[in-house]
């Protein structure tokens, strides 16, 4: 849950859950990012950055793919990320 973290915070918190998930033998695992209303101007800061770490960051090369939630694990304010083995 990334949700009310900052910037700095959120990209060495991610990384280190998705090593620890990997490690753990999960295949996919839900991001909670928020989504940006209580950040200036209502935009998604944590979402975009998680979105950008996923795809360039440390945590890219054990990653295989992520999508937004289902409305039901929190739609547009998270995230599911599938795992490589």
């Amino acid at each position: 849950d990334l949700h009310g973290l900052t910037r700095e915070e959120a990209k060495p918190a991610l990384e280190a859950f998705i090593q620890k998930a990997r490690i753990a033998g999960h295949r996919c695992v839900l991001v909670i990012t928020g989504r940006g209303l209580n950040s200036k101007d209502q935009i998604p800061v944590l979402k975009q950055g998680a979105q950008q770490w996923l795809t360039h960051g440390r945590a890219a090369k054990q990653v295989l793919g992520f999508c937004s939630a289902r409305p039901k694990d929190g739609g547009a304010g998270a995230l599911y990320v599938l795992l490589r083995r």
